[in-house]
C-alpha cells in the first residue's frame, strides 16, 4: 500500500530530525544539524534494504516516489528560512560542518562506486575452469 511508503519516509524523518537535534545539542549549537540529510540517507538505504529483501513492492514505492517528487521543494523553502549570515558568524561549526560533509562524501564515493560481480560473470561452466 501507498500509505507504507509514506510512513517509512515519516519515520526516517522523524528519526532523523532526532539525530540532528542531538547532533546540534552536542555541538552547543541551537539548531537542527542534518537532520532532513539524514532523513534521506536512512531513506535510501532501508528502502535500499527492502527492496532487495522483496520486502518494499511498486505500491509502497509509489509513496516513496510521491514524496521524492515534493523534496525538492521542501528542501527549497526550508533553506529559505535559514539565516546563513548567523550561521557563519556563529564561529568555526558552520564551516566545520561543511568540511566534513565535504570529505565523507568525497570518501564514500569509492564505497557507493562499487559494484557487485554481475551474474554473467560470477556464473562460470565448468569447463571454463580448466
Amino acid at each position: 500500500m501507498i500509505i507504507y511508503g509514506v510512513a517509512l519516509l515519516a519515520g526516517c524523518f522523524m528519526v532523523g530530525n532526532l539525530i540532528g537535534d542531538m547532533l546540534g545539542v552536542v555541538l552547543g549549537v541551537k539548531a537542527n544539524i542534518g537532520g532532513v540529510g539524514f532523513a534521506m540517507l536512512f531513506l535510501i538505504i532501508i528502502s535500499t534494504w527492502a527492496q532487495k529483501k522483496g520486502l518494499m513492492k511498486e505500491p509502497e514505492e509509489q509513496g516513496i516516489k510521491f514524496w521524492s517528487a515534493m523534496y525538492i521543494p521542501i528542501v527549497v523553502a526550508m533553506s529559505s528560512i535559514q539565516n546563513v549570515a548567523a550561521a557563519l558568524s556563529g564561529g568555526v561549526v558552520a564551516l566545520a560542518g561543511g568540511a566534513l560533509a565535504v570529505a565523507v562524501g568525497f570518501l564514500l564515493i569509492p564505497v557507493l562506486a562499487k559494484k557487485p560481480p554481475s551474474a554473467e560473470v560470477s556464473a562460470a561452466k565448468p569447463e571454463d575452469k580448466k
